[in-house]
């Protein structure tokens, strides 16, 4: 019965507005399992009605079953119930208690406050409050306050009893695939040895290969498939095969649980400025338990650091600089060990083309790119690599041999290993047959309906099991070729003529890399006016230094040489442009562009280079032309030409079209036009040609 004191409160004001009845529970599980709890809730209506509402009047709340009172944030039916109530809309709030209503201080006394500017009352089941009233207002805070505390204790006893079982590693967490619990508890190996055999492939692969992505196309390009677990309601925990992806391989690389190793607290929630829980994963020195050896492993700790460590280096994104990545298809053999020798980071890699091939430089741009400076250092990179090539010829040859046995036993484990996880696939499906003939066979044959479809099912499994076994065949017969044929065949190269293999064509940059960082460690650079001076560390300690020069530009390298030119000025004091072409094609001497020199080139050469012509300088040693001497002897240019034909002349070619220029004659020399009868020029031998006996030596 309500007392004499809580209808004072209620005034018709307030009935004259609707009464709103809020219900929640924190969880799903709650809304299902505490039932009762949600019932005492909806029996509220009742109470509302004695105060003198009427039951169409009485609007129930109650979208935020299985929402968490900590927070208004997602909460769409409180944030109706504060809207309404600001709007003037309700005259009662009701609730089972504070708790149902907000667990958050700020969220409750923003309630209260809207409540008591509303004159709007609150009723849980404890009694009937009137917001404006200074007492209920502090008696109201004080179970608010109270009803957060309490939220914070049931946290903290559960965190506290969640936090002692893992510090003796005694906590049961979801189990990641290749892991499970065994009866007693205690955690084991999956049983099935072919989820086993496909993880011992996975990190094998991946300490061979030291990248993610490589271990997703080995499992590709072998037909493997990799396992996964279930975690849906619908075939919980069952084991499904499926091509392995790069993020179920990084999920596999960061799970410090396959080293055997019980840990606990690796992610820390937070909020965030949405309002929005989050999660970020905190360093190996912040997690809350490390138990090492708490049960069998597939990898040692010392090699779940490594794999990170790798993991970290071959991330694009890392934010610091760029770090050793594996190796990529581009021709640039240090590609990720080149360290700035000025600023000491990491360079980066750009590729420009010449002649159709790409040519690798390095370049330091971090704080260029960061703080808007220039480039630190830009380095062409094909000496270098040219530099790097030689050198490791020069390294390989002591361990030539070794290197060879090395390879061959690595090779002929891994296509083991390969073989026997496919012929678990073989089993695995002689198995799946086997159990359906098996239920065939059991069955009343006279239950036709159900006999059909399992032997439907007795044949399909019968033709999965011939398509895995010949698959399995097949591969395991190219797998002999390859091991019998290819790599014996290039072991053995590689064992006897080193040089000889690196130059094979049939091998890929990415394998030349692979060679290179077997030695390098990393080649430390710093770029002077003409060279670039290589601090090299190998594996293991040992530094070479060399000096390599910087390669010339383009437009430098298509120049002619210096010493060409020189020769070509020599040369053309006494021959003309083809006599020229003829004498330097003849001695091998080759230009810049070209294999063979023509009149054209000689032209370009003579004009860009400012040399002087032969003509110029004939005439600049006071040689005439034609007309000129036969104004001088006062005869026609056809008399000139034929004298100096039968000697009477001298005269030198200038040009390739045979024109000439004439020696100045002297009063002695001086031909005249009466001398035929002396001596008829019929008679006069021909003058031979003048030869020059300028050096054929460049």
């Amino acid at each position: 019965m309500i007392d004499e004191t809580r209808h004072q409160k209620v005034r018709p004001e307030h009935l004259k507005r609707d009464a709103y009845l809020y219900i929640r529970q924190s969880t799903i599980h709650q809304v299902f399992h505490n039932a009762e709890s949600t019932r005492r809730q909806y029996d509220l209506r009742r109470r509302a009605t004695a105060l003198g509402w009427a039951d169409d009047n009485v609007i129930v709340i109650d979208s935020d079953l299985g929402k968490s009172g900590a927070s208004a944030k997602d909460r769409d039916g409180f944030q109706r119930l504060v809207a309404d109530v600001g709007m003037g809309k309700a005259g009662i709030v009701l609730g089972l208690e504070v708790s149902r209503l907000a667990r958050n201080s700020s969220d409750w006394h923003r309630l209260l406050e809207i409540c008591a500017l509303t004159d709007t009352l609150i009723l849980d089941e404890d009694g009937l409050y009137d917001p404006s009233y200074f007492n209920d207002r502090l008696l109201l805070g004080m179970k608010g306050t109270m009803s957060e505390a309490e939220l914070h204790m049931l946290r903290a006893r559960l965190r506290g009893g969640i936090l002692n079982k893992a510090s003796r590693g005694e906590l049961q967490v979801p189990l990641p695939i290749g892991l499970s619990y065994d009866q007693s508890g205690k955690v084991i190996l999956t049983p099935d040895s072919q989820v086993q055999q496909a993880f011992y492939m996975f990190f094998k692969t991946y300490k061979r290969t030291g990248s993610a992505s490589a271990v997703v196309k080995h499992f590709r390009n072998n037909g493997l498939q990799f396992p996964r677990l279930i975690r849906g309601r619908i075939n919980k925990g069952k084991t499904v095969w499926g091509p392995l992806t790069h993020t179920r391989a990084l999920h596999v690389l960061r799970n410090p649980r396959y080293t055997g190793t019980f840990v606990y607290g690796r992610m820390k929630s937070y909020k965030q400025s949405n309002g929005r829980m989050g999660v970020r994963q905190l360093p190996i020195d912040q997690w809350h338990t490390v138990i090492p050896d708490a049960h069998p492993a597939y990898i040692t700790w010392d090699q779940y650091n490594d794999n990170l460590k790798t993991l970290r280096s071959c991330s694009q994104a890392h934010g610091k600089d760029r770090r050793n990545h594996p190796p990529g298809r581009g021709p640039a053999l240090l590609q990720g060990l080149i360290v700035c020798g000025v600023c000491g980071l990491r360079m980066t890699l750009r590729y420009h083309s010449r002649n159709g091939k790409l040519i690798p430089d390095y370049v330091c741009q971090r704080h260029g790119i960061e703080y808007g400076k220039p480039t630190c250092q830009h380095i062409p990179g094909s000496n270098v690599d040219k530099a790097i090539e030689q050198l490791l010829l020069e390294l390989v040859k002591p361990i030539t041999l070794e290197i060879a046995f090395t390879v061959q036993q690595e090779v002929q484990q891994r296509l083991k290993e390969t073989d026997k996880l496919r012929f678990q696939k073989v089993q695995r499906a002689q198995y799946q047959a086997d159990l359906a003939k098996e239920r065939f066979m059991n069955i009343d044959p006279r239950n036709r309906l159900v006999a059909d479809q399992l032997e439907a099912d007795w044949n399909e499994k019968l033709r999965i099991l011939n398509d895995v076994r010949h698959e399995y065949e097949q591969q395991h017969e190219l797998d002999k070729i390859k091991l019998n044929k290819q790599c014996r065949e290039k072991i053995l190269s590689l064992a006897k003529n080193f040089p000889k293999v690196w130059n094979d064509s049939a091998n890929s940059d990415q394998q030349r890399k692979r060679m290179i960082r077997l030695i390098i460690e990393d080649v430390t650079m710093v770029r002077t006016d003409k060279d670039v001076d290589l601090r090299i560390r190998l594996k293991g300690g040992a530094t070479h230094q060399m000096t390599v020069p910087i390669p010339l530009s383009a437009w430098k390298a298509r120049k002619t040489k210096p010493e060409i030119i020189e020769e070509i000025d020599k040369l053309i004091d006494h021959f003309t442009d083809e006599e020229i072409v003829d004498n330097l094609n003849r001695r091998g001497i080759k230009p810049s562009e070209g294999e063979k020199f023509t009149r054209a080139i000689i032209g370009v050469l003579r004009r860009n280079n400012n040399l002087k012509s032969r003509y110029e300088r004939l005439r600049k040693k006071g040689l005439l032309t034609v007309d000129e001497m036969a104004d001088a002897l006062n005869v026609s240019a056809i008399t000139v030409k034929i004298w100096r034909r039968y000697g009477l002349l001298k005269g030198y070619k200038y040009n390739d079209r045979g024109e000439r220029l004439f020696e100045p004659v002297t009063n002695e020399t001086r031909p005249v036009k009466s001398q035929g009868i002396k001596f008829k020029l019929s008679e006069r031998p021909k003058y031979e040609e003048l030869v020059s006996h300028a050096t054929n030596e460049v």
